[in-house]
């Protein structure tokens, strides 16, 4: 195969021999991966096999890598229908917690333009913004046909300026955000501390509004805390409707969880839907997370789900999904243990050869197991660049490439943290 030609055959033999082909339409082929291994695979080899598929089939082809928890997950949906899927009004769990966030997100679909605009929905990440962003825009796509909407996240906005201004295309890029007739933005707090596009979105902002077209914003915190948020944006946001979402209480989430496995078609002992409820208490994603990955499991095995399944479940999802600050924390630590250096001397700028190489693991690891930036991991290590990150992640990928020991190791550290 061509790939022998782009990639060193010891780098094959770890990352890529072990694909599995599941499907091919004559478009789109599907590789069955190891979840572990999906994050290096996408980011570093994608494109080389993507190359050499179409030099082995004649055409190109989009190269799909799914896991076998996203490939019974999918077939699922594709069994139920991919309605009860979607993230729709009538799915979504109303209680005290998101009762008024609910009402107020259901009477701007009804109403777009009319009436609390904007919409600016803030809460702790997890409990459902997201949810009820996506059921206004299914709600209007399904009602309002003839309404231009556009779903974003504060991060795409950033981007997709970003790369307008290199291509000196800005029009096309105001087209896009400043025409339609509801515009709908997740995770608006991506934008803190960034000047130039609080600034740009500050324009599209006052554009919309002055046509009297519907704009909802989603945060992880109000306004106020937002830092380094123009006064002028600010008080743009307050001028429409705050509306917060809180943590769930108990009997929330012993609903969202019977919700979510009846969804699935899933058995679920109510002492099994107890037990969950009870060991996670604040996050709406993560009860919907451990559903999800226990009826993988289920699907497998067809054994009823129990305690000691959910708990091994629990463990997992509140690893990938405990604070940011946290896993920086458990990282750092279990590579200070691995490697017998400090982890002050880890998050240092000391240049003695272990502690480099320590450094290094730790912004490889940081890299797969969280969501930040380079540019964010880097400042964990006493705001190393951009590129030193991208060459500390590509060293550490070729040492483990080369030393099954090297990449056990990393898989112990990784489960060490998910145990924390």
């Amino acid at each position: 195969m061509e790939l022998e030609k782009s990639i060193p055959e010891v780098v094959i033999k770890t990352w890529i021999s072990h694909l599995e082909p599941v499907s091919f339409d004559g478009e789109t082929l599907v590789l069955k991966v190891d979840a572990f291994k999906k994050n290096v695979i996408q980011n570093k080899f994608l494109n080389d096999i993507k190359i050499a598929v179409e030099k082995s089939i004649g055409f190109s082809a989009e190269i799909i890598l799914e896991t076998e928890e996203e490939s019974i997950i999918k077939a699922s949906a594709e069994s139920n229908g991919s309605k009860d899927f979607e993230l729709t009004f009538e799915k979504f769990i109303v209680a005290p917690s998101n009762k008024f966030a609910y009402i107020a997100a259901n009477t701007v679909a009804q109403k777009p333009g009319s009436v609390h605009n904007p919409l600016f929905i803030y809460g702790k990440s997890g409990l459902g913004k997201t949810h009820l962003l996506k059921a206004i825009y299914h709600e209007l796509s399904s009602n309002r046909p003839e309404l231009n909407i556009l779903y974003t996240n504060g991060e795409s906005f950033m981007n997709e300026m970003i790369a307008h201004i290199s291509e000196k295309n800005m029009r096309e890029f105001h087209n896009k955000f400043r025409t339609p007739d509801v515009l709908l933005v997740d995770d608006i707090q991506f934008i803190e501390n960034k000047p130039s596009v609080q600034e740009e979105f500050f324009y599209t902002f006052e554009e919309l509004i002055s046509r009297g077209k519907q704009i909802v914003i989603s945060s992880d915190k109000p306004p106020k805390d937002i830092k380094s948020l123009e006064e002028r944006l600010s008080s743009r946001f307050l001028q429409g409707l705050l509306a917060d979402i809180q943590p769930p209480e108990i009997e929330t989430r012993i609903a969202i969880i019977k919700k979510k496995a009846q969804l699935l078609d899933m058995e679920m002992p109510d002492d099994v839907v107890k037990f969950i409820a009870e060991k996670l208490k604040n996050n709406v994603r993560q009860l919907e997370g451990v559903v999800k990955k226990i009826y993988a499991i289920y699907s497998i095995n067809n054994k009823v789900p129990t305690i000691a399944l959910a708990n091994d479940v629990i463990k997992d999802v509140i690893y990938y999904a405990q604070p940011t600050e946290v896993t920086i924390k458990n990282i750092i630590e279990e590579v200070s243990k691995s490697f017998g250096v400090t982890a002050e001397d880890i998050k240092s700028n000391k240049k003695k050869a272990e502690i480099v190489n320590a450094r290094q693991f730790a912004m490889y690891i940081m890299r797969e197991v969280t969501n930040l930036t380079l540019d964010e991991i880097g400042n964990q290590f006493g705001n190393k660049k951009h590129s030193t990150v991208l060459y500390s992640c590509e060293a550490v990928e070729e040492k483990i490439a080369e030393s099954s020991q090297l990449d056990a190791m990393v898989s112990d550290i990784i489960k060490n943290v998910k145990e924390e």
